[in-house]
């Protein structure tokens, strides 16, 4: 496939060369242990081929909030044994006040961690003099951390522009994913929108109508349009001041020829909690005062599997219903599981993100069998509104 963008596959002989390589390396933590490695684990493959490569490997990342402050408890120090217990071999922890000295004792091969971007107070606000300071310590740029791309940061944008840049295999991974879900996706294409607030998704709504055939609206968003659309939604979370924008949607969607589909049946309680004795199922004309809506019902996500089946693409970023809690994951569970059977069977390509969206496959026990899952949250939301990526501008230019 023709990329806009170099690879690791474009580098030539790199042996005894310094890789700057920018990952996500701001993994949670608890009492000075990892509790989730899944970054870490993304980090991996580049960092281990470079090294293979007899390159010097200096990994680039930030870690929590210190404001350009330095923190010990945001060192990247703490971060340094985990990571070489998921790559397998020695990394060095490389301080970044003398780190010059340090790299240049490093071997071809050799693995280190520079200490936490932000705790120069120049890497948020992309000073020239940070993005100089941190290119005289390589001689080439990886960015490999898509999660972060959508800030235009000295080791995330700035040093793209500084020394020859490429795209690490995660980020390789992310970005021919995301061509294919709406770059040049093959039509028909579906989306899968959910969430509580319509007002934290406008700009993803009015970008889609535009470029899928079929748009999904599922969780609380969908009661907003439900009421734009003259339905009583009871007690349910619903946005009543942005109706009107609904509508605007639902006219750009209709003159745009995309279907939108809102649920016709719903599963509603009274109380919102795990198994409540007022839950019932019932049309959406029929909800009362006092319930409020809380899954899409079992016609509804039938009629949703049926509309998937004609689709070749599928883009999805959040839940359908209030999933955390049983049994409202039941309609996000079953169409998660439908995508995943089509995508099995190669039929379907699924692209799917944000935090909420991969809890919710990891649930329905599918984000396995999805063609992508990206753990990106806020750089996936705005590629989903089609706004440029400075992370990602940078290598393709």
């Amino acid at each position: 496939m023709t990329r806009s963008f170099k690879t690791l596959d474009d580098m030539g002989d790199i042996s005894g060369k310094r890789v700057l390589v920018r990952e996500d390396l701001n993994v949670p933590m608890a009492d000075g242990e990892v509790t989730d490695d899944t970054r870490l684990r993304a980090a991996m493959p580049t960092v281990a081929e470079l090294a293979d490569k007899g390159a010097k490997v200096i990994v680039l990342a930030h870690f929590g909030r210190p404001k350009g402050e330095r923190k010990p408890e945001m060192s990247l120090a703490l971060v340094t044994r985990p990571f070489e217990a998921v790559l397998g071999r020695p990394v060095r922890f490389i301080d970044d006040q003398g780190a010059a000295d340090a790299i240049a004792t490093m071997e071809p091969g050799d693995i280190g961690i520079l200490e936490n971007t932000r705790f120069d107070a120049g890497e948020e606000k992309n000073a020239p003099e940070t993005v100089d300071r941190l290119a005289a310590l390589g001689d080439c740029y990886v960015n490999d951390a898509f999660s972060a791309a959508h800030r235009a940061h000295a080791s995330t944008e700035g040093l793209a522009h500084k020394l020859p840049a490429f795209a690490g295999r995660q980020m390789e991974a992310e970005l021919d994913a995301l061509d294919k879900a709406l770059g040049n996706p093959e039509h028909p294409v579906a989306a899968v929108v959910g969430g509580a607030k319509v007002s934290t998704k406008l700009d993803v709504l009015k970008h889609l109508v535009a470029k899928v055939d079929h748009l999904i609206i599922g969780g609380g968003m969908a009661n907003t349009f439900l009421a734009a659309r003259g339905v009583d939604v009871g007690k349910s979370l619903c946005e009543h001041e942005l109706t009107q924008t609904a509508e605007e949607i639902l006219d750009a969607a209709d003159k745009a020829g995309c279907t939108v589909h809102l649920p016709y049946d719903v599963v509603v309680a009274k109380e919102f909690a795990a198994n409540p004795p007022s839950l019932r199922t019932c049309n959406v004309h029929e909800v009362a005062k006092d319930e409020m809506i809380l899954d899409v019902g079992p016609a509804a996500t039938e009629a949703l599997a049926d509309a998937l089946k004609t689709c070749k693409t599928l883009v999805w970023n959040g839940p359908l219903g209030a999933f955390e809690t049983k049994p409202f994951d039941a309609a996000t569970v079953s169409l998660a599981r439908t995508a995943a059977a089509l995508t099995k069977e190669g039929t379907l390509v699924s692209v799917a993100g944000g935090g909420d969206t991969v809890a919710a496959l990891n649930q329905a026990g599918v984000s396995g069998d999805f063609s992508f899952v990206s753990t990106a949250g806020g750089a996936f939301l705005e590629w989903m509104e089609g706004k440029e990526l400075p992370g990602v501008a940078a290598l393709t230019q």
